[in-house]
């Protein structure tokens, strides 16, 4: 009946509150009821649900000014026990458990941490359990935090190598104009993940949730570029997550096709990990188009240019030409200090194997 086996669902705090930031129980138990089907015909799910700030905001009146993160924290120290509490309830009317993750970005910094949280959903999901995740905002800071939870929700998709990702928000894809006006259209399907439509779309963020389209378009073509497909649709319509996941072309959505190149684990951790680069690694031209060529190649002492930043071995650095535009990612093989002194040196240990090397 649904042609995906392995599906991350992320649903926006738009689609589950109300205008005055109250949780919306009656979407909340229309979307795990479509996702208790899912669950029956053998699909495994991992729920990435906002929410929690908006819901604690309904339930606290602050008496004295405080400044944004610790409003948040305040809110969201309530508001994700709340949240939690109606999805327990409302799968346990269908027998299924669910368990809370929360998580920080940077428990993605390592490859340590990252591999620790996969293994924890992993056995949830070999259990019958559907993990519902959040980022922890009542510790997390600002400068370390995800651009919201369609940044969250992609790091989850590659880290758990499911088949889709589906985007709920509160329209019905991306528009090719105002969404809010009749003439406007949406974009039925994105072919190519190097297609560029970021100028048709509305930069405005919503009311309670810290993205917008334009988020969820660069990170749906990420994760569409590793071989995931991405579908962003509207959760406000009843029966959404069946329709779409279903066979029926006919709902309104915009659908990011996967690319057919196989990426490894590895590579899908490097490529969401830009916020953890160490430094940075200029190469020449001629290791420019080598990278680029369809024969694996990795990054040697031979071609680097310049080196910015101080890194360990097994850090992330990023990669430029000498255009200073960034090409890739990779986990360095040496310091910066060793990679300093064999710049420009012919050398048969590379800077970046193939293997950890992630280009754009």
């Amino acid at each position: 009946m649904f042609r995906y086996k392995r599906i991350a669902i992320k649903v926006g705090s738009n689609v589950l509150t109300r205008s005055d930031g109250t949780l919306n129980v009656t979407r909340m138990s229309a979307l795990v009821d479509q996702i208790a089907e899912l669950h029956r015909n053998g699909v495994a799910v991992i729920l990435i649900s906002s929410g929690a700030v908006a819901s604690g905001r309904s339930e606290i009146k602050i008496g004295k000014k405080l400044d944004a993160v610790s409003t948040r924290q305040l809110y969201s120290s309530v508001g994700q026990a709340k949240l939690i509490y109606r999805y327990y309830e409302l799968f346990r009317e269908h027998n299924i458990p669910c368990g809370q993750v929360l998580t920080m970005k940077e428990n993605f910094g390592t490859r340590r941490h990252y591999l620790n949280q996969k293994n924890c959903m992993e056995v949830m999901l070999d259990n019958g359990v559907i993990p519902v995740v959040n980022e922890n905002d009542t510790v997390s800071v600002s400068e370390l935090m995800f651009t919201d939870n369609d940044e969250l929700s992609g790091l989850i998709a590659a880290m758990m190598s499911m088949d889709a990702l589906v985007i709920l928000s509160n329209v019905d894809g991306i528009y090719d104009g105002d969404p809010a006006s009749p003439e406007s259209r949406v974009f039925r399907e994105i072919v190519d993940s190097k297609q560029d439509i970021s100028a048709y779309i509305q930069t405005g963020k919503s009311h309670f949730g810290r993205g917008g389209m334009l988020t969820k378009f660069n990170i749906a073509q990420k994760v569409a570029d590793e071989g995931i497909a991405v579908i962003i649709a509207n959760g406000t319509r009843n029966n959404i997550l069946t329709d779409v996941l279903s066979d029926d072309s006919s709902t309104v959505c915009t659908r990011f096709r996967p690319s057919a190149k196989p990426v490894s684990n590895v590579k899908k951790w490097i490529a969401h990990s830009e916020g953890f680069a160490k430094g940075e690694v200029t190469v020449n031209a001629g290791a420019r188009e080598a990278l680029f060529q369809p024969r694996a190649t990795s990054i040697l002492p031979v071609g680097v240019t310049h080196i910015s930043g101080d890194f360990e071995k097994d850090d992330i650095i990023k990669i430029l030409d000498e255009t200073g535009k960034q090409i890739g990612l990779g986990c360095v093989a040496y310091s910066s200090d060793e990679a300093r002194e064999r710049i420009g040196k012919r050398s048969n240990k590379p800077l970046v194997h193939y293997d950890y090397l992630y280009l754009m």
